[in-house]
C-alpha cells in the first residue's frame, strides 16, 4: 500500500487517488511540430529516481496536485503539509 500525502486532506491511501502521470510543462501547440506534440502526450521519461508527478484526490478533496516521488523507493521527497494544518482555508 502506497500512502500519499494529499496537501489538502493529508496523508491518503493510493486507492483513494488516481495518478495521473509525470508532470511536465505542456509545449505551445501552435509553435511545435507534429513529433514534438506527439512525444509530449504519448512518451514519458520513467527514469529510476526522483519524478515529479501530478496525483488527483477523487475521494477526498477533488484537487490535483503535483508531488515528487522516488520512483526506486516510492519515498516522497518534500512533501506538502495539508492547508488546514497550516491554518489556512482551501
Amino acid at each position: 500500500m502506497l500512502i500519499v500525502p494529499c496537501p489538502n486532506c493529508g496523508p491518503r491511501n493510493s486507492a483513494d487517488l488516481r495518478y495521473v502521470g509525470e508532470s511536465r510543462p505542456r509545449p505551445d501547440p501552435n509553435s511545435v511540430s507534429a513529433k514534438e506534440w506527439r512525444a509530449y502526450l504519448y512518451e514519458r521519461a520513467n527514469p529510476a529516481g526522483v519524478l515529479r508527478e501530478t496525483w488527483y484526490c477523487r475521494s477526498g478533496c477533488r484537487r490535483y496536485f503535483t508531488l515528487e516521488r522516488d520512483t526506486v523507493t516510492n519515498e516522497f521527497t518534500n512533501p506538502p503539509l495539508p492547508v488546514a494544518k497550516l491554518g489556512k482555508r482551501p
